[in-house]
C-alpha cells in the first residue's frame, strides 16, 4: 500500500501546540452505531525531494543552536527553513481539504438521517470525531502508516484550509507565520471548533473507513469486477 506523503511520519517537523476547545455536553445515542462515508486521503505531489525537509529540520536546528554549524550562511539556512515550512503549510493545507470534502459528506448524511435531525450534530462533531476519537480501525492503519501524531496533522489541516481557499503563495506570508505556522494552524482549529455550538461525537456511536485513494479505487475495481465474474460463469 501507498501511504499518502502527506501523512508520512516526520514529514512535519515544527513544535506541536495542540490547542483546547469547548463542544457542548455529550448526550447518549444509545446503542446505535452509524456508518459514515470513508474518509479518502489522496497523493500529495509536489515534486520535493524528501532531502528538502530534512535539510529544513537541520537548519532549523542549526539556526536554534541544538546542533553545531557546518559552516552554511545564516541566510542560505533560513531560506531552506522558509522553504521547508512552506511546503509542511501546503501538505497540511491538500489533507485539510480531504478532510472537510469528507466533512461535508457526513454532514450530508446527518441531513438524511432523522434520529440525527436536530440533535447538533455539526461539521465540528466530526472534526472532534477524527482527531479525539477515530474509530479502532482508523487508528491501527494510522499506527501501520506510521502517522503516531494524527490529531496534530488533521487539525491543522483543518485550520488552514478553514481559512484560505486555496494555499498562499510563500511571497504573500509573513516569514513569522511560516516559520511559526503550527501555532497558526493551531489557533485557527480552535476558532473553527468553537465558531458552532456543536454535539461531541465518539467512535461508540459513529464509524468510518479511512482509505488512501488507491486503496480505494482498487478497493471498488475489485467490487466491480466480482458481480462481472459471476455472470461470465453463469
Amino acid at each position: 500500500m501507498v501511504v499518502p506523503r502527506r501523512l508520512k511520519p516526520g514529514a512535519l517537523s515544527a513544535d506541536k501546540e495542540f490547542g483546547s476547545y469547548m463542544p457542548t455536553s455529550v448526550s447518549p445515542f444509545g446503542s446505535k452505531v452509524w456508518e459514515l462515508p470513508p474518509l479518502i486521503l489522496y497523493p500529495f505531489n509536489e515534486h520535493l525531494p524528501p532531502a528538502s525537509l530534512l535539510e529544513s529540520s537541520k537548519a532549523a536546528l542549526m539556526l536554534s543552536g541544538l546542533i553545531p554549524s557546518d559552516g552554511t550562511e545564516r541566510e542560505v539556512l533560513e531560506r531552506r527553513l522558509l522553504a521547508g515550512r512552506y511546503a509542511e503549510i501546503r501538505m497540511l493545507f491538500f489533507l485539510g481539504k480531504d478532510v472537510l470534502r469528507w466533512i461535508e459528506q457526513c454532514q450530508e448524511f446527518v441531513e438524511r438521517t432523522p434520529e440525527l435531525q436536530g440533535a447538533e450534530v455539526r461539521d465540528q462533531s466530526f472534526a472532534t470525531l477524527l482527531t479525539a476519537s477515530p474509530p479502532p480501525a482508523v487508528l491501527t492503519k494510522l499506527v501501520a502508516w506510521g502517522v503516531a501524531d494524527y490529531a496534530s496533522l488533521f487539525s491543522r489541516g483543518i485550520g488552514l484550509k478553514s481559512a484560505f481557499t486555496v494555499p498562499p503563495p510563500l511571497d504573500s506570508l509573513t516569514p513569522e507565520f511560516v516559520i511559526g505556522y503550527h501555532r497558526y494552524a493551531d489557533g485557527l482549529f480552535r476558532c473553527y471548533m468553537e465558531s458552532h455550538p456543536h454535539r461531541t461525537i465518539d467512535n461508540r456511536n459513529f464509524r468510518f473507513d479511512l482509505y488512501a485513494s488507491a486503496e480505494y479505487t482498487r478497493m471498488l475495481e475489485t467490487e466491480w469486477e466480482e458481480p462481472t465474474q459471476g455472470l461470465d460463469n453463469a
